[in-house]
């Protein structure tokens, strides 16, 4: 079993390389860039690269959507063979791939283009990529975990006070136990493990203690419990029903999904929907769990001064012209587009509409987050559904994460 995996694993990575030398393009007049852009988003993502490869640049990009991709380039970087010249990487990769030594720093970009600087990008997705001074990334995005809500459902039970402060709270929730019509459910359970890590932050934790990982704690009980209750209630979906297509039916008041799905439920004939934050323990406090997809550089010998400044170019054209990168939901890094009134017409606009939530984006840069993330995906469900017991599944979910670095593997992927 082991040795075919083997195989499949190398098939792609041979027939990619294929297609990248079979074009018949001069290899040093192309930027080969790399992403992990397989839905929706890869197709703005592709006339990115095409408005920028029309403005006729003396080394065009070369956009190529890589499936697995973090597995593929590990292997190509253990090669040392076939490394693209820029790639996206999500923010909780980039503390691993610079303790391993393989992310050459953005001195270069950034000494060519002033005006790629942190003041002009949302603070957050900037600092992700800042390691002991070095700035390793360019952001492109901040990606969140939102919560769209019915507004006909919302009348329909009179909620809609819930709104007034832009946070709902999960007391208010509560109160509409034993007053919706059968069929009828408060919230889903779309992205829930990211519902967890928010209310991590709302109740004033951390997942590390000393850089130590922090899974079974008593905050992280605290955060698990309050979900539970909106369950213990009868308000949440039920377990193994599909919560994201029965918000899009119109049975579910809250849906705690991403920012990219605004999208899809814009596409629902008769959804009347808005955005608005992560529910919370308090109206003092709300979060919402988010990441970032970067622009970074690998380690690559044969990338020559004159692609990266290429890549300089291509990313200055970025941060001023990404709107396109709005059309697929998400949260711009630039701040000349996610100031622009043009920008302000998309709904996750939201997000950057004040400070105070700008601040509520919050991305987790602990080098292991990768692994505690993975553990609370894979536990989360059956602690909310108290299917199993608590205290013994946070000890489960610690050692988890504690044999997922002894054993140095790769972690849960974006």
């Amino acid at each position: 079993m082991k040795k075919k995996w083997g195989i499949s694993l190398l098939i792609p990575v041979l027939v990619l390389s294929a297609v990248l030398a079979g074009c018949g393009e001069d290899s040093s007049k192309t930027i080969t860039f790399w992403t992990p852009l397989t839905g929706d988003d890869g197709a703005y993502m592709d006339q990115l690269v095409k408005d920028y490869n029309a403005t006729d640049p003396e080394i065009k990009v070369k956009h190529v959507i890589t499936s697995d991709m973090y597995t593929k380039l590990s292997t190509v970087l253990n090669s040392g063979k076939g490394v693209p010249d820029l790639t996206i990487i999500h923010a909780d990769r980039v503390p691993g791939y610079v303790k391993q030594g393989v992310l050459e720093p953005m001195t270069a970009v950034t000494g060519a283009q002033p005006e790629i600087k942190q003041e002009n990008y949302l603070p957050q997705a900037w600092s992700t990529g800042t390691i002991d001074g070095t700035q390793y990334t360019v952001p492109l995005d901040i990606h969140s975990n939102v919560m769209y809500y019915n507004k006909d459902l919302l009348k329909k039970y009179d909620a809609e006070s819930f709104l007034d402060d832009d946070v709902v709270t999960i007391d208010e929730m509560l109160s509409l136990q034993g007053k919706l019509d059968e069929g009828d459910f408060v919230v889903n359970d779309a992205l829930l493990g990211w519902v967890i890590l928010a209310q991590i932050q709302n109740l004033g934790g951390d997942i590390q203690e000393d850089g130590k990982p922090a899974v079974n704690t008593p905050v992280m009980k605290q955060a698990m419990e309050e979900v539970k209750k909106i369950n213990d209630a009868g308000l949440m979906t039920p377990f193994g029903e599909d919560g994201y297509l029965m918000f899009q039916s119109g049975n579910v008041l809250f849906s705690t999904d991403g920012s990219w799905s605004s999208t899809a439920h814009a596409g629902v004939e008769g959804l009347n929907f808005g955005v608005t934050n992560i529910y919370s323990p308090t109206a003092d406090k709300f979060t919402n769990r988010s990441s970032s997809h970067l622009f970074a550089m690998l380690k690559n010998k044969d990338r020559t001064e004159e692609k990266v400044t290429g890549i300089g170019n291509f990313l200055e054209f970025i941060r001023e012209n990404s709107i396109e990168w709005a059309k697929a939901g998400q949260i711009v890094a630039s701040k000349q587009v996610n100031e622009s009134p043009e920008f302000k017409t998309y709904m996750q606009s939201f997000f950057t509409s004040n400070e105070k939530e700008i601040e509520s984006l919050y991305i987790y840069t602990y080098e292991y987050y990768p692994y505690i993330a993975e553990a609370v995906d894979t536990y989360c469900g059956d602690i909310v559904r108290g299917t199993v017991d608590i205290d013994e599944t946070l000890q489960t979910m610690q050692k988890f994460v504690e044999d997922k670095i002894a054993e140095g593997t790769t972690g849960a992927a974006q």
